[in-house]
């Protein structure tokens, strides 16, 4: 069975920093669990009222645009664009 394409996760191979992280499982789940992950997490669940699940969906389909919109949303708050530029700081540079 052919593999099926996923756009998202492409790009995401394509930045070296994003390749890097996702070739990293421990510093991957670290910031994963991070307080900054924990709080955009938890504002894109507000975002979304409950759309959350189904903008991922869309998104594993290779429809993004749902995702993004929210992801959008959520880092151009105060509170969301201070948490995201506190995990790219985290981030393993190349």
């Amino acid at each position: 069975m052919m593999e099926q394409p996923h756009p998202p996760l492409d790009a995401l191979t394509k930045d070296p920093r994003a390749a890097a992280l996702l070739k990293d499982r421990a510093a991957l789940e670290s910031l994963l669990r991070s307080p900054d992950a924990q709080a955009l997490l938890r504002l894109l669940e507000q975002s979304a009222g409950g759309g959350l699940q189904t903008a991922a969906d869309a998104a594993a389909r290779g429809d993004a645009a749902p995702l993004m919109g929210l992801v959008r949303s959520v880092v151009e708050s105060r509170e969301g664009a201070a948490a995201a530029e506190r995990l790219r700081e985290r981030a393993p540079k190349d």
